[in-house]
């Protein structure tokens, strides 16, 4: 089990609360680059998400951003910018209660090529491929994707830059 930082307290229900870092990962036409998730007992409820994942040891956020990328990506080198967003969430996935503290950062590449034989165990029985994807295609997708209003997020950020300060981003709970 995944122990409690000491700068979280445990969630409302006493689960300890993960530390993620997620990427919100730029190519040169500003598409972005998402997962294709899955409940791995009910492969029918999918969803799209940023990479990213939980720290390991003493790394940083920083460093675990650019590590995740890489293991579920196959993309190195990527020029990590700044955090843009931070949200709590909670919801069910393979048999257990996540409770997440998630940090997104900004990041650039000019590699669009992906590959996948970094994924854990896990990651193998539950994400279907990654895809790139325009702010007009994310901003038309019937899907679900998350964070929730990732379209609006992704336009401001292209339209205004990346923000002076992290923005808040509403709590979830599935």
């Amino acid at each position: 089990m995944i122990a409690t930082p000491p700068d979280l307290p445990p969630s409302e229900e006493g689960t300890p609360v993960r530390r993620v870092s997620r990427v919100v990962l730029l190519d040169p036409d500003d598409r972005i680059l998402l997962l294709h998730g899955f409940e791995p007992d009910r492969p029918t409820d999918t969803w799209w998400f940023t990479p990213g994942g939980g720290l390991e040891g003493a790394e940083t956020r920083g460093e675990a951003a650019l590590r995740e990328l890489a293991e579920e990506t196959g993309i190195t080198g990527a020029a990590l910018g700044p955090l843009l967003w931070k949200r709590r969430c909670a919801f069910p996935f393979d048999g257990r209660r996540w409770e997440q503290d998630e940090w997104y950062y900004l990041a650039r590449t000019d590699r669009t090529t992906t590959d996948t034989a970094g994924h854990t165990d896990l990651e193998r029985r539950s994400v279907s491929g990654l895809r790139w994807w325009t702010l007009e295609e994310l901003s038309a997708a019937h899907e679900t994707v998350y964070p929730t209003r990732l379209a609006e997020l992704l336009r401001t950020l292209l339209d205004e830059g990346p923000p002076s300060a992290p923005v808040l981003l509403e709590t979830e709970r599935v």
